[in-house]
């Protein structure tokens, strides 16, 4: 949480010029592409790792589908890990948030640019809702990002049990879906300590529809989160 303060506090400055900037796209949204407000987003994401001291190594990149739309499941430590990925990506890509943790200053601005979605865990209805507006926009080739442990807890690299639902999304879109394994994201702005640090972002072999097809969502999901655990326990120390 330290670092999570100094980095606003050393960049206060370039935060208040992000959200203004942000604010004006947003509510002139037809006038930018995907591109550019995913430009943005990753301009102020290299800067966050810079003055942070952030190193993330990034594996397997090699593996995203080149064409088409895709839904990448992660394991979640921290407030980092979706920064950690996207860096990682590249692409304009969309990011699915715990409703209740997206309406924070600066996170509000940075979900809204990437036409990100917001989940109520609470609610079973708006969360199914969620999962089927995904599942039609990767369909017409968005890309998504989601954690389907649903959330973290001191957890680190201890991978949290993937929820099955989630991953409705992309079985109803017949798109691959990405495995994405985080090594040691949590130690970012989860621990007390400003100094050096790295992760790692591993991007596994995709999934195509003809992979899991006829496999209930409770299989798929323990098949994705298998693999990731198998990733993070030959990555990480602890």
């Amino acid at each position: 949480m330290i670092r999570y303060i100094f980095v606003i506090m050393i960049n206060l400055l370039l935060a208040l010029y992000y959200i203004g900037r942000a604010e004006y796209i947003i509510k002139h949204a037809n006038q930018y592409t995907e591109e550019q407000r995913f430009a943005l987003d990753m301009t102020v994401i290299k800067v966050i790792k810079f003055t942070g001291g952030i190193r993330t190594k990034v594996y397997g990149a090699e593996n995203l589908p080149n064409e088409g739309g895709y839904v990448m499941f992660s394991n979640h430590q921290g407030k980092y890990d979706a920064l950690g990925i996207l860096y990682g990506h590249k692409k304009p890509c969309s990011v699915v948030m715990d409703e209740k943790k997206s309406h924070m200053i600066l996170v509000r601005q940075f979900l809204d640019l990437i036409d990100g979605k917001r989940l109520d865990k609470d609610n079973v209805k708006q969360a199914m809702k969620v999962i089927y507006e995904m599942a039609e926009e990767v369909r017409e080739g968005k890309r998504f990002l989601i954690f389907p442990s649903g959330g973290y807890e001191k957890n680190e690299n201890e991978v949290i049990p993937f929820k099955a639902g989630s991953f409705k999304s992309a079985v109803n879109a017949k798109a691959p879906i990405v495995p994405v394994a985080i090594v040691d994201s949590y130690k970012v702005f989860d621990k007390n300590k400003i100094g050096r640090v790295t992760t790692q972002v591993h991007f596994l072999k995709p999934l195509r529809y003809e992979d899991y097809k006829g496999m209930k969502t409770v299989e798929i999901a323990k098949l994705v989160e298998t693999s990731i655990v198998d990733c993070v326990m030959a990555n990480s120390e602890t």
